[in-house]
């Protein structure tokens, strides 16, 4: 399981980095326009705070999933990130729209791949609360 947890915080720390391209590929400059001043800097101030708690859930992998595994408070953090990433999976599967992914090719891979990424991260997090 240790190998796992260090697998996630890699995969982590990459999740966060991606975001800083997300204002590109999402063209957020032209989306965000008709949006009032507080709503687009909510966007961005709300990206980067994911981003920045995303790539502190993979420094804490990196550097703690023996604690993680051991401790008390280890596998209670293991638990709420469980669960956290259960919810996303929720999301993903359940809150998105299929008309944002299905019948394009990128999009429908996108989907699917985070679909595995979330279930990944789920039951590992709740492996290690449980064990």
């Amino acid at each position: 399981m240790l190998v796992h947890l260090k697998i996630i915080g890699s995969l982590l720390i990459l999740l966060a980095l991606i975001h800083v391209f997300f204002s590109k590929y999402f063209k957020w400059e032209k989306e965000l326009n008709s949006l009032s001043l507080i709503n687009r800097q909510m966007m961005t101030t709300h990206t980067f705070f994911i981003a920045f708690t995303v790539f502190l859930m993979g420094l804490l992998c990196l550097t703690s999933s023996t604690e993680l595994m051991n401790t008390n408070l280890g596998k209670k953090i293991s638990l709420g990130l469980g669960l956290f990433w259960f919810i996303r999976l929720f999301f993903q599967l359940f809150v998105y729209s299929k008309h944002l992914w299905k019948g394009k090719i990128f999009e429908t891979s996108m989907h699917i791949l985070f679909s595995m990424l979330w279930t990944y991260f789920s039951i590992t997090f709740l492996f290690v609360y449980f064990s």
